[in-house]
């Protein structure tokens, strides 16, 4: 379906989110926090068990069972938390880290409502739930820049934002979509309007090419890296190349404001065993790849390894440590989706990230 009319609010789909956490609460049983489990979580985050004394020792108490929601199907951008889940950090820090793909609510909300302890997110969906005040915070940036921008394959053409003029842009039907290609299409006095905007959900880039879009949003360290395993060149913009505001956190780590308030020993754990699986990812790519093949059996281990060797030096780059996440980057984005009014409100950018748990 082609999008017209004058750019939208993100205001109806905030409602939407507001409205999915609140049928999300209602299923957590009131367990805020403990990923609908009656288990070992308590209100403090402590192992609980009537039977523990307080001078056990801390290898003698029961691992305290989280779980972590991911954005999307497993993929090199996750891989730190599996090497973290299957060489033991987590349990190094006395968790037991339940790794689970989103259902239809999302990571976002399945943490708000407590049924997951920490999901991976993206920062422009953050801003967007807190300004509908929904209480989750990123933790952790898991790629310090957006590696993500339009593609197209070569023989198109399209080498310039000028270039969308009169073709056929594949999305997912997200308002940022259109505010996005109209804001780097205008650095080269181009016409958003005379671009065929199409809705395609998760369809395959590759198929979609060949059949119905000419030029698609991906993540280069996935797809275009699959792009070069297929021998099929692309002509990649990246969105860094056309604007600062749009080096944005793609993708993070989040947890709840419940979380931290009631515990944060917990998050610095979870922290501190996600900083060194990531960690071990940069140094050791190759095997660290190896680990998320043996984890996901169904993925295309070629990709895995070349996508991984690619992606590793992107986790930390030019950030003092891994996961480090900078004012500015909050700021500078969500002034942007303001100012394309993207956002009913402006973020206080300050209470949407935390650098406070990640290891020194």
């Amino acid at each position: 379906m082609k999008k017209k009319g004058k750019k939208h609010s993100w205001g109806i789909a905030a409602v939407l989110l507001a409205v999915m956490l609140t049928v999300a609460g209602c299923g957590a049983d009131g367990n805020s926090g403990n990923g609908g489990k009656s288990g070992n979580v308590s209100n403090n985050g402590n192992a609980a068990g009537s039977n523990a004394n307080e001078g056990e020792k801390a290898e003698d108490k029961p691992l305290q069972e989280v779980q972590l929601v991911l954005d999307w199907s497993p993929n090199t951008n996750h891989t730190g938390l599996y090497v973290a889940r299957d060489k033991g950090y987590f349990e190094e820090q006395g968790l037991k880290v339940d790794i689970i793909q989103p259902g239809q609510e999302g990571s976002d909300a399945m943490v708000a409502s407590g049924k997951s302890e920490f999901g991976v997110s993206v920062q422009e969906t953050v801003t967007m739930a807190r300004i509908a005040g929904v209480p989750i915070v990123s933790i952790a940036a898991v790629l310090q820049h957006n590696t993500s921008g339009f593609a197209s394959p070569v023989d198109k053409g399209i080498d310039s934002p000028k270039k969308f003029e009169g073709m056929r842009y594949g999305g997912w039907g997200a308002p940022i979509e259109e505010a996005v290609i109209d804001a780097i299409m205008r650095t080269v006095d181009g016409d958003v309007s005379k671009v065929d905007l199409l809705s395609i959900g998760d369809a395959d880039y590759f198929a979609a090419v060949k059949r119905d879009i000419d030029f698609a949003w991906i993540f280069y360290g996935w797809t275009g890296i699959e792009a070069e395993l297929r021998k099929e060149e692309l002509n990649m913009l990246y969105l860094t190349d056309y604007s600062d505001k749009l080096d944005y956190y793609t993708p993070v780590l989040i947890t709840s404001e419940d979380m931290i308030a009631n515990s944060p020993e917990v998050v610095k754990a979870f922290s501190a065993a996600v900083s060194k699986g990531y960690q071990y990812a940069i140094d050791n790519p190759e095997d660290a790849a190896e680990m998320l093949i043996a984890a996901e059996p169904d993925l295309n281990p070629e990709l895995v390894r070349a996508s991984q060797q690619w992606l590793s030096p992107r986790y930390q780059d030019d950030a003092p440590r891994w996961g480090e996440q900078k004012l500015s980057v909050w700021s500078n984005f969500s002034e942007w989706l303001f100012e394309n009014q993207l956002l009913e409100a402006e973020l206080e950018a300050e209470k949407a990230f935390t650098n406070e748990f990640l290891p020194q």
